[in-house]
């Protein structure tokens, strides 16, 4: 059977991950689990599983774990130290990397050093220092398996064809809930409104990013470092009904596309699974259904962290970094209601243009950039803050 580690056990993609084992019993092990402030949902988990090493978050979340179930026998760790104990688990032979932002960052990079498979459902770890981590794999022997249903789409399209066959690599996106409002309204959004994604179920902060097409944006950085791609042969479509994960375009001009149900089990048990598919009783398309595949060009004026991704991306170095910790404060103030949602893109800008793009060349150089451009973020917040208390 083989060993499993989660990062981010609890959340919408670690739950799903655990959906898949229990759907292959015999396949799968459960060695080590990490979550964060749902201690309940870890506690049930740890009962069920019984792996032989688990991390929380805090030690205040580390406490409520002990009152709900018994730790006898375990490893237990605390914060990031608690992460990379998961994450380089002697038994866990594949690391699911599915912690939320930049938390997941280190724990992801030392098990890439540890010679760990990962596979991959936090972008932002690869976003902020792709070139470290790539190098990581090539250098240690661990794979980088992408779970996100589009990088998962290009890599069966591509099925390890060199980057000199393909013209371009197409994105798809669902264009989020408000792909047909009025830009003028964008400010009167609310948390809730941007909350209901159209066609996924995801959890509170890639549902915004999906919403400001920063999601998009972020999924062009972590194509570029999985298929050595250039940014300007990747490309997005607005595809609202999300059958069409992503579709590759070669240099003969033949293009293929990958097609299934917008259910997130199915890229997670290609990942869990690879290089063999199996059966995972997954409901299959439908084509006599009355199908429809709609493509459009995505609104760049409307939704401009999609060009701040491809600008961060361009000049390289800690930009990506910078764009993602900026864009991470950003979507957590909207959230609690101190900017309104059409800042989000202002806020990122501003790091960028405060900060310059740095070589990197250790993760102490990554981890730097996160944190400047996290203090930029804040002070712009704070004074957004203060324009709309004067208001």
């Amino acid at each position: 059977m083989k060993g499993l580690a989660i990062l981010g056990a609890t959340g919408s993609i670690g739950t799903n991950v655990l959906k898949v084992v229990n759907a292959h019993p015999g396949r799968f092990r459960i060695v080590a689990l990490a979550g964060g402030r749902n201690i309940e949902t870890l506690a049930r988990q740890v009962e069920r599983y019984r792996p032989g090493r688990v991390a929380v978050a805090t030690a205040v979340g580390l406490e409520e774990l002990e009152r709900l179930t018994d730790l006898s026998g375990i490893e237990v760790g605390v914060g990031e130290e608690g992460l990379v104990a998961v994450a380089t688990e002697t038994e866990a032979e594949l690391v699911v990397a599915a912690a939320v932002g930049a938390v997941g960052l280190v724990p992801t990079f030392r098990a890439l050093e540890a010679g760990k498979d990962v596979a991959l459902a936090n972008k932002e770890a690869l976003v902020m220092a792709g070139e470290l981590m790539v190098r990581a794999s090539r250098e240690r022997g661990g794979r980088i398996l992408p779970i996100d249903s589009e990088h998962c789409a290009l890599q069966q399209c591509l099925e390890g064809r060199p980057s000199a066959e393909v013209r371009r690599l197409v994105l798809t996106a669902s264009g989020g809930p408000f792909r047909e409002r009025s830009r003028d309204s964008f400010g009167t959004i609310t948390p809730e409104e941007a909350l209901n994604h159209p066609t996924w179920e995801m959890g509170r902060k890639i549902t915004i990013d999906s919403a400001t097409l920063m999601n998009k944006g972020l999924e062009v950085i972590e194509a570029h470092w999985l298929f050595e791609m250039p940014g300007d042969r990747i490309d997005v479509l607005i595809h609202p009904q999300s059958l069409v994960h992503s579709m590759v375009e070669f240099v003969d001009g033949s293009v293929l596309a990958q097609l299934a149900v917008t259910d997130m089990r199915l890229p997670i048990q290609y990942a869990l699974t690879y290089p063999e598919r199996v059966d995972g009783n997954l409901p299959g398309l439908d084509f006599t259904s009355n199908v429809r595949l709609d493509f459009e060009q995505p609104d760049r004026e409307a939704f401009p962290c999609l060009d701040l991704a491809y600008r961060a991306l361009e000049a390289g170095g800690t930009h990506p970094a910078v764009l993602n910790a900026a864009n991470e404060e950003a979507v957590a103030a909207f959230l609690d209601g101190s900017i309104p949602f059409d800042s989000i893109p202002d806020c990122v800008m501003g790091a960028l243009d405060a900060l310059p793009a740095e070589p990197v060349e250790r993760i102490e150089d990554v981890i730097g950039a996160d944190r400047s451009a996290r203090e930029q973020a804040r002070d712009a917040i704070a004074g957004l803050g203060r324009r709309i208390v004067a208001h």
